[in-house]
């Protein structure tokens, strides 16, 4: 078991991603920046209203104390957990002092609840090169509200078959603590083969299940859509809401999957617009006058988030129109030419 675990001790194993259930570097903070948002907005998740805890001591900017450690850059960048709560240390130690009362709890917990049976301790940091896989892509995500008084802790799980040198399945779960639906701090971690272990941290609320999410149709491989991002989502309903009857169908949308990459590569458009969120998308527009048998126009469309401090962008969602007014809609904010945008790719 693994406790107390900074992103900065993870985030050298994690790829750097812009879908969900992936690393957002609009997202986040320390943990590597996971964004978990889509999977927890697809279960209908509600942003918790988080009981008041006491804050560090606060000196302009919030610390957990206010002396720089020795031989320590007085500019030494901050550990900030969560900015908004204003959780940011100048060093682990303190982070770790901070939330020793939560990682004592569930840290208790485990070894109570522990079977004999289960892995031995000394094999546990075998597994610490699952975290990043178990924040990443878990299984399930179950939000408690009562074991901590100060806060709700989340567990993520997923299950891992067959790994080498084991004979059988096992578990892994992160007890984390989340900043804006993203996982910031891990209380502890660990392996386990115990059925029971695993059902006793399934508690309260199931607010994922990997099981139960199904994808959008117009979704492809690829774009934050399919992963259930909570952006793309709601940016993909807001589009269905928008087209006209006389539009082609979602159903029909996977005929077209392969005017993607070639509007991506050659487009006629791209459009950059900042929303009310801060949220900086850039739509991709070509128009296929060859493409309909009926001789109709069609333009083919591909909304994606930028990344300000790299330029680079992530997949949202892309579809199929031959609908001129929603086409229209997507013409909105600033005109770029092709050559200013870098496209990254979500996978």
């Amino acid at each position: 078991m693994r406790r107390g675990t900074c992103i900065s001790e993870v985030q050298q194993n994690l790829t750097y991603v812009d879908t969900a259930h992936r690393l957002f570097k609009r997202k986040g903070v320390r943990l590597g920046v996971l964004s978990n948002k889509g999977l927890l907005a697809s279960m209908s998740h509600k942003e918790p209203i988080r009981p008041d805890r006491q804050q560090p001591p606060t000196g302009g900017e919030i610390m957990c104390n206010q002396k720089k450690p020795k031989g320590s850059p007085m500019d030494a960048d901050p550990i900030v957990i969560d900015h908004q709560a204003g959780l940011s240390f100048l060093t682990e130690e303190d982070l770790l002092n901070y939330f020793a009362k939560e990682i004592q709890i569930l840290e208790e917990e485990f070894f109570k609840k522990r079977n004999s049976s289960d892995y031995p301790e000394e094999q546990l940091v075998a597994f610490d090169d699952e975290l990043s896989q178990v924040l990443e892509d878990p299984d399930e995500i179950w939000e408690d509200t009562k074991t901590l008084k100060d806060d709700y802790v989340w567990f993520y799980i997923k299950k891992f078959e067959n790994k080498a040198g084991l004979e059988s399945s096992h578990y892994h779960i992160a007890a984390c603590y989340l900043t804006e639906d993203v996982p910031s701090f891990i209380y502890l971690h660990f392996p386990t083969r115990d059925e029971k272990l695993v059902k006793n941290f399934r508690r309260e609320e199931l607010i994922f299940d990997r099981e139960s999410f199904e994808a959008p149709l117009g979704a492809i491989d690829g774009d934050a859509l399919n992963e259930g991002d909570e952006l793309a989502l709601g940016l993909y309903k807001a589009m269905m809401l928008l087209r006209s009857d006389n539009d082609l169908k979602e159903d029909n949308f996977v005929e077209f999957h392969e005017l993607r990459e070639p509007t991506i590569e050659e487009p006629d458009e791209i459009w950059r617009n900042t929303d009310s969120f801060g949220n900086t998308l850039v739509s991709f527009v070509r128009e296929f006058p060859d493409e309909l048998a009926s001789g109709e126009s069609l333009w083919y469309i591909v909304v994606t988030l930028e990344d300000s401090p790299s330029n680079s962008h992530a997949l949202m969602f892309s579809f199929p129109t031959n609908d001129v007014n929603l086409v229209d809609r997507y013409r909105h904010g600033e005109n770029l030419q092709a050559e200013e945008v870098v496209q990254e790719s979500s996978h």
